[in-house]
């Protein structure tokens, strides 16, 4: 392998996950990938229970008061669990763009 492929190698094996991917959990031990539909590879976080208002009518992002309705197709099933945003330029208070969202409470 010559020097520049073997510093590229070094330097992309020694990069920390890509912002795509979740955290592992119990539920998802290796974690898992956000769709790139909804990040654009870099635009997604894990969002606390207390971020999100869950209710009848949808869902209420706190942060910008934005209201997803519950058969808004930016609404996706948690893989782990847990609550999770992507947003324009993954800014926390950016439109979302999807929301994963844990098994409704009611």
């Amino acid at each position: 392998m010559s020097k520049p492929a073997a510093i590229l190698f070094a330097v992309l094996t020694a990069a920390p996950a890509a912002a795509h991917d979740a955290k592992p959990t119990p539920m998802q031990p290796n974690g898992w990938t956000y769709p790139f539909s909804c990040c654009s590879g870099m635009d997604c976080r894990e969002v606390t229970d207390q971020a999100v208002l869950e209710g009848p009518r949808g869902y209420v992002i706190k942060l910008t008061g934005e209201l997803i309705m519950s058969r808004d197709t930016r609404i996706k099933d948690s893989p782990d669990g847990h609550f999770h945003q992507c947003t324009v330029a993954g800014e926390p208070t950016g439109r979302t763009i999807c929301l994963f969202v844990p098994p409704r409470a009611y």
